[in-house]
């Protein structure tokens, strides 16, 4: 796999044929993918499909890979679990592997850009799910990314604390101008954060929609539902048809007028 830094395209993410396979089993069949500067892309696709396997390979995660895939110098990755060190308090954490001046200083401005910085002493045992991952996120953020790798960072929380952090990272995203990819089973996660979806399947990108919408983004709207239905369908998941209205009239109870 030959992972090299500066496209050098205009694009922040340019792979081209990425094949991957693991035994018998052959997972990524010549994947082709292309995100512009500031473009947020989703992943979607059943469990296996090869998602985070693709992730990993931007990354630099995955050398097993064939193929090209050129990407920033400048990556960062936040995974599914915070994977923070129990034995470094909270702005540590975020300040593992940086070297130079301020050190300290650079771990509480990103603490502060994800609302954590009041916490930037505590212990990660003493941190709730949301904040542990937002701590994960400011150690992403602190390297000054080009491109953000995001591997499923909201799925163990809960519902509310999900629906925050996908504005924070909406946020984030916009305000530093951030190229991301997000691996999400969520399509709903998918139509809120990103610019574009795409969906995995037998090892191939099987479907690509651009997501139009304004933001912030309505999930009751029907554009909205019209992208989650075309996406579900995508998936292999079967939507029933709206049943058409009735054509007679529910009666009334109301007086006549005098």
């Amino acid at each position: 796999m030959s992972t090299v830094a500066h496209p050098g395209t205009g694009l922040v993410v340019d792979a081209r044929d990425v094949r991957r396979r693991f035994g018998d089993r052959e997972i990524l069949r010549g994947i082709d993918l292309a995100v512009r500067p500031g473009e947020f892309v989703a992943l979607l696709g059943a469990s296996g499909s090869g998602k985070t396997t693709l992730l990993r390979i931007l990354g630099g995660l995955d050398p097993g890979a064939d193929g090209i895939a050129r990407v920033p110098e400048r990556v960062s990755v936040a995974f599914q679990e915070p994977r923070l060190l129990p034995w470094r308090r909270a702005w540590r954490n975020v300040a593992f592997g940086l070297t130079g001046a301020d050190v300290r200083a650079r771990a509480t401005d990103a603490l502060r850009e994800v609302g954590l910085a009041h916490l930037a002493g505590q212990w990660p045992k003493t941190l709730s799910g949301g904040e542990a991952q937002r701590v994960a996120l400011a150690r992403a953020l602190v390297r000054d990314p080009d491109l953000l790798l995001l591997d499923e960072p909201l799925a163990a929380l809960d519902a509310l604390t999900r629906l925050r952090m996908q504005r924070l990272v909406a946020d984030l995203c916009a305000r530093r101008g951030l190229a991301a990819v997000l691996v999400t089973h969520d399509v709903d996660e998918a139509l809120t954060l990103a610019d574009r979806a795409v969906v995995l399947r037998d090892g191939v990108l099987a479907h690509q929609v651009d997501i139009d919408l304004d933001r912030p983004r309505d999930p009751s709207g029907v554009a909205f539902g019209a992208l989650r239905d075309e996406l579900l369908r995508r998936l292999g998941v079967e939507i029933p048809a709206a049943e058409p209205p009735s054509a007679t009239a529910p009666p009334t109870t109301e007086e006549p007028s005098p």
